[in-house]
């Protein structure tokens, strides 16, 4: 009985918190009960599955080569983090640590460049990476990053301002220039920082839609797993078990990355200072 009372009480003191968890797990629960129904389940009425096909996702391997999409991702998103990191800090840096004339300027700047929506520069893109011979491949989406990333940059900066300058300070008098306290200093103290916008960007590339679709349509060979999952969508109809079993199988990775990070993430973006 004190059990009961105290689990219920527990419910009682947490309402909102387990009212806002069901509603954040109802539509992961929906999909993964979807992706166990027959055809003829999936996208009807029907909520609970009248017999289980665990065998829905042996034949999504059947009919799509998920290695080879899995690797497309993995080499989009892992390749655009990278080049974002190698590109976002040095700049971030650059605004948080070095005064320059302008440097206000460039922030505003960049906050402006969050806000533009990318549909305003797609037809320019394209022809630009049409002319050098890159559409049909994933690199229009992986090389821009190496001119950074706003709200990377945005996000990082942000986080520099946190750390207190007499660490910079003491290197300066160590004789360290400005690319050793980047490295030795502000970076191993900026961990959760830099881990906290790699997530974002990892996570936004691996699920991005629209890019892929822009660049590599024509071209199977190049397709994510995010764009691979409309190849379950025809003229007349939609395969929703198979449609809901590949996008469970496209969540698992970045599922597990997050909680393989999660400490360091939550970390981040709890720090994360709003100092101009």
């Amino acid at each position: 009985m004190n059990r009961r009372r105290s689990l219920a009480q527990l419910v009682a003191d947490h309402t909102i918190l387990v009212t806002l968890a069901i509603m954040f797990l109802a539509p992961f629960l929906f999909v993964l009960l979807t992706s166990l129904m027959t055809a003829g389940e999936a996208g009807s009425r029907v909520f609970w599955p009248s017999s289980w096909h665990p065998e829905n996702y042996v034949r999504v391997f059947q009919k799509l080569d998920m290695l080879r999409l899995y690797a497309n991702s993995a080499t989009y998103a892992g390749l655009a983090t990278l080049f974002m990191l190698l590109s976002s800090i040095p700049a971030a840096y650059a605004l948080a640590r070095i005064k320059f004339r302008g440097s206000r300027l460039i922030f505003v700047i960049i906050i402006w460049a969050m806000m533009l929506p990318p549909q305003i520069t797609t037809v320019p893109l394209y022809v630009m990476w049409s002319k050098l011979g890159l559409t049909g491949s994933l690199w229009p989406l992986i090389l821009p990053n190496l001119l950074g990333d706003a709200f990377s940059v945005f996000l990082l900066r942000q986080f520099f301002l946190t750390i207190p300058k007499e660490y910079s300070e003491s290197a300066k008098l160590d004789g360290c220039g400005h690319f050793q306290i980047m490295t030795r200093v502000v970076m191993p103290m900026a961990k959760p920082g830099i881990a906290a916008a790699a997530i974002f960007l990892f996570f936004w590339s691996w699920n991005d839609y629209y890019g892929p679709l822009l660049y590599t349509s024509q071209n199977p060979k190049a397709w994510p797993i995010s764009y691979a999952l409309a190849t379950f969508r025809t003229t007349k109809n939609v395969d929703w078990d198979l449609t809901m079993a590949a996008a469970i199988l496209a969540m698992i990775p970045v599922i597990l990355i997050f909680f393989a990070a999660q400490k360091v993430f939550v970390q981040g973006i709890t720090l994360t200072g709003v100092k101009g």
